[in-house]
Protein backbone atom coordinates (compact mmCIF):
# COMPACT_ATOMS: atom_id res chain seq x y z
CA UNK A 1 0.00 0.00 0.00
CA UNK A 2 1.16 3.61 -0.55
CA UNK A 3 2.43 5.48 2.46
CA UNK A 4 -0.26 7.41 4.29
CA UNK A 5 -0.13 11.02 3.06
CA UNK A 6 0.37 12.38 6.59
CA UNK A 7 3.23 9.94 7.10
CA UNK A 8 4.80 11.07 3.83
CA UNK A 9 4.60 14.68 4.99
CA UNK A 10 6.14 13.77 8.33
CA UNK A 11 9.02 11.92 6.67
CA UNK A 12 9.68 14.87 4.39
CA UNK A 13 9.81 17.18 7.41
CA UNK A 14 12.23 14.82 9.16
CA UNK A 15 14.49 14.44 6.13
CA UNK A 16 17.03 16.99 7.35
CA UNK A 17 17.29 15.62 10.89
CA UNK A 18 20.12 13.27 11.88
CA UNK A 19 18.91 9.68 12.29
CA UNK A 20 19.17 7.97 15.65
CA UNK A 21 22.23 5.96 14.67
CA UNK A 22 24.38 9.09 14.40
CA UNK A 23 22.83 10.89 17.39
CA UNK A 24 24.09 11.31 20.91
CA UNK A 25 21.94 9.86 23.66
CA UNK A 26 20.98 13.38 24.72
CA UNK A 27 19.94 14.34 21.19
CA UNK A 28 17.96 11.13 20.77
CA UNK A 29 16.09 11.87 23.99
CA UNK A 30 15.35 15.39 22.79
CA UNK A 31 14.05 14.04 19.47
CA UNK A 32 11.66 11.70 21.27
CA UNK A 33 10.53 14.45 23.64
CA UNK A 34 9.68 16.59 20.60
CA UNK A 35 6.86 14.16 19.74
CA UNK A 36 4.74 16.09 22.27
CA UNK A 37 4.39 18.86 19.69
CA UNK A 38 2.77 16.36 17.30
CA UNK A 39 0.06 15.29 19.74
CA UNK A 40 -3.56 16.25 20.31
CA UNK A 41 -4.42 18.47 23.30
CA UNK A 42 -4.59 16.48 26.51
CA UNK A 43 -7.99 15.12 27.44
CA UNK A 44 -9.15 15.50 31.01
CA UNK A 45 -9.33 12.50 33.31
CA UNK A 46 -11.13 12.35 36.63
CA UNK A 47 -7.91 12.12 38.59
CA UNK A 48 -4.17 11.91 38.08
CA UNK A 49 -1.99 10.46 40.83
CA UNK A 50 1.77 10.87 40.77
CA UNK A 51 3.53 8.52 43.14
CA UNK A 52 6.45 6.08 43.25
CA UNK A 53 7.06 2.36 43.38
CA UNK A 54 10.03 0.52 44.83
CA UNK A 55 12.31 -0.77 42.11
CA UNK A 56 15.52 -2.75 42.60
CA UNK A 57 17.53 0.49 42.66
CA UNK A 58 15.12 2.59 44.72
CA UNK A 59 11.99 4.65 44.18
CA UNK A 60 10.84 5.25 40.60
CA UNK A 61 7.92 7.28 39.23
CA UNK A 62 4.54 5.87 38.38
CA UNK A 63 1.56 7.92 37.24
CA UNK A 64 -2.04 6.73 37.52
CA UNK A 65 -4.78 8.08 35.25
CA UNK A 66 -8.20 7.42 36.75
CA UNK A 67 -11.32 7.73 34.55
CA UNK A 68 -14.72 9.07 35.43
CA UNK A 69 -17.19 6.67 36.97
CA UNK A 70 -17.52 4.28 39.83
CA UNK A 71 -14.80 1.70 40.37
CA UNK A 72 -13.33 -0.69 40.86
CA UNK A 73 -11.79 -0.14 37.44
CA UNK A 74 -9.72 -2.57 35.40
CA UNK A 75 -6.06 -1.61 35.24
CA UNK A 76 -3.64 -1.22 32.34
CA UNK A 77 0.05 -1.23 33.23
CA UNK A 78 1.64 0.82 30.44
CA UNK A 79 5.34 0.75 29.55
CA UNK A 80 6.43 3.53 27.20
CA UNK A 81 8.54 3.05 24.11
CA UNK A 82 11.74 4.81 23.17
CA UNK A 83 14.23 2.07 22.41
CA UNK A 84 15.08 1.48 26.10
CA UNK A 85 17.06 4.75 25.83
CA UNK A 86 14.50 7.54 25.38
CA UNK A 87 10.91 8.32 26.38
CA UNK A 88 9.25 9.12 29.68
CA UNK A 89 5.91 9.76 31.35
CA UNK A 90 5.58 13.17 29.66
CA UNK A 91 5.70 12.12 26.02
CA UNK A 92 3.25 9.26 26.65
CA UNK A 93 0.79 11.27 28.76
CA UNK A 94 -1.60 12.19 25.93
CA UNK A 95 -1.96 8.53 24.93
CA UNK A 96 -2.49 7.34 28.51
CA UNK A 97 -5.28 9.83 29.08
CA UNK A 98 -7.04 8.63 25.92
CA UNK A 99 -6.77 5.00 27.01
CA UNK A 100 -8.03 5.70 30.53
CA UNK A 101 -11.13 7.47 29.22
CA UNK A 102 -11.91 5.22 26.25
CA UNK A 103 -11.29 1.89 27.99
CA UNK A 104 -12.74 2.99 31.31
CA UNK A 105 -9.64 1.74 33.09
CA UNK A 106 -6.95 3.05 35.36
CA UNK A 107 -3.82 3.43 33.25
CA UNK A 108 -0.67 3.09 35.33
CA UNK A 109 2.21 4.64 33.35
CA UNK A 110 5.50 3.24 34.59
CA UNK A 111 8.81 5.07 34.69
CA UNK A 112 11.88 2.87 34.47
CA UNK A 113 15.64 3.23 34.26
CA UNK A 114 17.00 3.94 30.80
CA UNK A 115 20.07 2.72 28.96
CA UNK A 116 22.93 3.23 28.49
CA UNK A 117 23.25 4.44 32.07
CA UNK A 118 21.26 1.37 33.15
CA UNK A 119 21.52 -1.57 30.77
CA UNK A 120 19.66 -4.88 30.69
CA UNK A 121 18.16 -6.17 32.93
CA UNK A 122 17.41 -2.83 34.62
CA UNK A 123 14.33 -1.95 32.54
CA UNK A 124 12.68 -5.35 32.85
CA UNK A 125 13.50 -5.59 36.56
CA UNK A 126 11.92 -2.17 37.09
CA UNK A 127 8.80 -2.78 35.02
CA UNK A 128 8.18 -6.17 36.61
CA UNK A 129 8.59 -4.62 40.07
CA UNK A 130 6.07 -1.96 39.03
CA UNK A 131 3.61 -4.61 37.89
CA UNK A 132 3.77 -6.26 41.30
CA UNK A 133 3.40 -2.87 42.99
CA UNK A 134 0.30 -2.18 40.91
CA UNK A 135 -1.26 -5.48 41.92
CA UNK A 136 -0.59 -4.75 45.58
CA UNK A 137 -1.62 -1.07 45.65
CA UNK A 138 -4.04 -0.18 42.87
CA UNK A 139 -7.13 -0.97 44.93
CA UNK A 140 -6.26 2.09 47.01
CA UNK A 141 -6.91 4.22 43.92
CA UNK A 142 -10.10 2.47 42.83
CA UNK A 143 -8.55 -0.27 40.70
CA UNK A 144 -9.39 -3.96 40.47
CA UNK A 145 -6.15 -5.96 40.75
CA UNK A 146 -7.91 -9.07 39.41
CA UNK A 147 -8.38 -7.33 36.03
CA UNK A 148 -4.84 -6.34 35.15
CA UNK A 149 -3.31 -6.02 31.67
CA UNK A 150 0.12 -5.08 30.37
CA UNK A 151 0.53 -2.78 27.41
CA UNK A 152 3.44 -1.16 25.64
CA UNK A 153 4.70 0.17 22.34
CA UNK A 154 8.07 -0.43 20.66
CA UNK A 155 10.58 -1.16 23.43
CA UNK A 156 7.68 -0.89 25.84
CA UNK A 157 6.00 -3.70 23.91
CA UNK A 158 9.08 -5.81 24.52
CA UNK A 159 8.97 -4.97 28.23
CA UNK A 160 5.26 -5.81 28.39
CA UNK A 161 5.83 -9.19 26.74
CA UNK A 162 8.73 -9.92 29.09
CA UNK A 163 6.64 -8.85 32.09
CA UNK A 164 3.96 -11.33 31.02
CA UNK A 165 6.59 -14.09 30.81
CA UNK A 166 7.96 -13.20 34.22
CA UNK A 167 4.50 -13.03 35.75
CA UNK A 168 3.84 -16.55 34.49
CA UNK A 169 7.23 -17.84 35.62
CA UNK A 170 7.51 -16.04 38.95
CA UNK A 171 4.09 -16.58 40.50
CA UNK A 172 2.08 -13.65 39.24
CA UNK A 173 0.53 -11.17 38.99
CA UNK A 174 -2.23 -12.86 37.03
CA UNK A 175 -2.87 -11.00 33.77
CA UNK A 176 -6.07 -10.73 31.77
CA UNK A 177 -4.24 -9.86 28.53
CA UNK A 178 -1.31 -8.12 26.88
CA UNK A 179 -1.49 -5.51 24.10
CA UNK A 180 1.72 -4.94 22.15
CA UNK A 181 2.00 -2.11 19.62
CA UNK A 182 4.83 -2.51 17.09
CA UNK A 183 6.91 -4.32 19.71
CA UNK A 184 10.64 -4.79 19.14
CA UNK A 185 11.23 -8.44 19.88
CA UNK A 186 14.50 -9.77 18.48
CA UNK A 187 17.83 -7.91 18.69
CA UNK A 188 19.51 -7.57 15.32
CA UNK A 189 16.71 -9.52 13.61
CA UNK A 190 17.33 -10.87 10.12
CA UNK A 191 13.96 -10.41 8.41
CA UNK A 192 12.58 -9.20 5.07
CA UNK A 193 10.98 -6.13 6.67
CA UNK A 194 14.32 -5.13 8.17
CA UNK A 195 15.84 -5.13 4.69
CA UNK A 196 12.88 -3.56 2.90
CA UNK A 197 12.55 -0.63 5.31
CA UNK A 198 16.23 -0.37 6.18
CA UNK A 199 16.30 3.41 5.56
CA UNK A 200 13.85 6.29 5.53
CA UNK A 201 11.05 5.17 7.87
CA UNK A 202 11.53 7.05 11.20
CA UNK A 203 13.63 4.28 12.79
CA UNK A 204 16.19 2.83 10.37
CA UNK A 205 17.67 -0.63 10.73
CA UNK A 206 20.91 0.98 11.90
CA UNK A 207 18.91 3.08 14.35
CA UNK A 208 17.30 -0.03 15.78
CA UNK A 209 20.76 -1.56 16.24
CA UNK A 210 21.86 1.68 17.96
CA UNK A 211 19.12 1.26 20.53
CA UNK A 212 19.89 -2.43 21.12
CA UNK A 213 23.61 -1.67 21.45
CA UNK A 214 22.86 0.82 24.21
CA UNK A 215 20.48 -1.55 26.01
CA UNK A 216 22.60 -4.70 25.88
CA UNK A 217 25.99 -4.64 27.55
CA UNK A 218 28.88 -6.48 25.92
CA UNK A 219 28.50 -10.18 26.63
CA UNK A 220 24.72 -10.10 27.13
CA UNK A 221 23.08 -13.09 25.50
CA UNK A 222 20.61 -11.71 22.91
CA UNK A 223 18.78 -15.03 23.11
CA UNK A 224 17.91 -14.56 26.78
CA UNK A 225 14.09 -14.77 26.80
CA UNK A 226 13.94 -11.68 29.01
CA UNK A 227 15.74 -9.85 26.20
CA UNK A 228 13.92 -11.61 23.36
CA UNK A 229 10.65 -13.19 24.52
CA UNK A 230 10.40 -15.20 21.30
CA UNK A 231 13.32 -17.29 22.59
CA UNK A 232 11.36 -18.61 25.58
CA UNK A 233 11.32 -22.41 25.47
CA UNK A 234 7.64 -22.45 26.41
CA UNK A 235 5.05 -19.80 25.54
CA UNK A 236 2.04 -21.69 26.86
CA UNK A 237 -0.03 -20.15 29.61
CA UNK A 238 0.50 -16.56 28.52
CA UNK A 239 -2.53 -14.26 28.46
CA UNK A 240 -4.59 -13.41 25.36
CA UNK A 241 -2.52 -11.15 23.15
CA UNK A 242 -2.99 -8.37 20.63
CA UNK A 243 -0.03 -7.44 18.43
CA UNK A 244 -0.37 -4.42 16.13
CA UNK A 245 2.29 -3.87 13.47
CA UNK A 246 2.87 -1.19 10.86
CA UNK A 247 3.37 -2.13 7.22
CA UNK A 248 6.43 0.08 6.76
CA UNK A 249 8.80 -0.67 9.64
CA UNK A 250 11.87 -2.75 10.31
CA UNK A 251 10.40 -4.55 13.34
CA UNK A 252 7.22 -5.69 11.57
CA UNK A 253 8.22 -9.26 10.77
CA UNK A 254 9.78 -10.11 14.13
CA UNK A 255 6.60 -8.94 15.90
CA UNK A 256 4.34 -10.90 13.57
CA UNK A 257 6.52 -13.99 13.95
CA UNK A 258 6.21 -13.70 17.73
CA UNK A 259 2.44 -13.58 17.32
CA UNK A 260 2.56 -16.78 15.25
CA UNK A 261 4.62 -18.46 17.97
CA UNK A 262 2.10 -17.46 20.62
CA UNK A 263 -0.79 -18.81 18.56
CA UNK A 264 1.10 -22.06 17.94
CA UNK A 265 1.52 -22.38 21.72
CA UNK A 266 -2.25 -22.11 22.17
CA UNK A 267 -2.33 -18.50 23.33
CA UNK A 268 -5.41 -16.65 21.96
CA UNK A 269 -3.64 -14.19 19.69
CA UNK A 270 -4.68 -11.50 17.26
CA UNK A 271 -2.10 -9.92 14.94
CA UNK A 272 -3.16 -6.86 12.96
CA UNK A 273 -1.00 -5.11 10.38
CA UNK A 274 -1.97 -1.54 9.48
CA UNK A 275 -1.06 -0.61 5.93
CA UNK A 276 0.57 2.69 5.06
CA UNK A 277 1.84 3.54 8.56
CA UNK A 278 5.25 3.56 10.23
CA UNK A 279 6.84 3.04 13.62
CA UNK A 280 6.11 5.78 16.16
CA UNK A 281 2.69 7.02 15.07
CA UNK A 282 0.89 5.70 18.17
CA UNK A 283 2.05 8.82 20.00
CA UNK A 284 1.46 11.44 17.29
CA UNK A 285 -2.14 11.36 16.11
CA UNK A 286 -2.25 15.13 15.57
CA UNK A 287 0.44 14.74 12.90
CA UNK A 288 -0.74 11.33 11.66
CA UNK A 289 -4.49 10.97 12.32
CA UNK A 290 -4.54 7.35 11.20
CA UNK A 291 -2.58 6.57 14.35
CA UNK A 292 -6.04 6.58 15.92
CA UNK A 293 -6.63 3.26 14.15
CA UNK A 294 -4.03 1.72 16.43
CA UNK A 295 -5.71 3.22 19.47
CA UNK A 296 -9.12 1.93 18.39
CA UNK A 297 -7.74 -1.61 18.10
CA UNK A 298 -6.14 -1.44 21.53
CA UNK A 299 -9.23 0.05 23.16
CA UNK A 300 -11.52 -2.56 21.60
CA UNK A 301 -9.24 -5.42 22.64
CA UNK A 302 -8.87 -4.22 26.23
CA UNK A 303 -12.60 -3.65 26.67
CA UNK A 304 -13.35 -7.13 25.34
CA UNK A 305 -10.77 -8.79 27.54
CA UNK A 306 -11.77 -6.90 30.67
CA UNK A 307 -15.46 -7.74 30.23
CA UNK A 308 -16.12 -10.77 32.49
CA UNK A 309 -18.51 -12.37 30.00
CA UNK A 310 -15.98 -12.11 27.15
CA UNK A 311 -12.85 -13.49 28.82
CA UNK A 312 -10.48 -14.94 26.24
CA UNK A 313 -12.80 -14.08 23.36
CA UNK A 314 -10.13 -12.96 20.90
CA UNK A 315 -9.20 -15.67 18.44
Amino acid sequence: MPLDSAVQTLLEQMAGLPPFEVSTVQDARASTAAFVALQEPHRQVARQVDTTYSGPSGELPIRLYVPEGAGPFPVVSYFHGGGFVTGDLVVSEELCRVLANDVGAIVAAVGYRLAPEHQFPAATDDTFAALKWIEDNVATFGGDPTRLAVHGDSAGGNLAAVAALRARDEGGPSLVCQALVYPVIEPYANTPSRDEFREGFVVNAAGMDWFWNHYLADGTDPGNPYVDPSKAQDLTGLPPTLIVTMENEVSRDEAESFGAQLAEAGVPTEVVRIDGLVHGVYWITAAVPRGNEIRALVVRFLIEQFAPTLEGSVQ
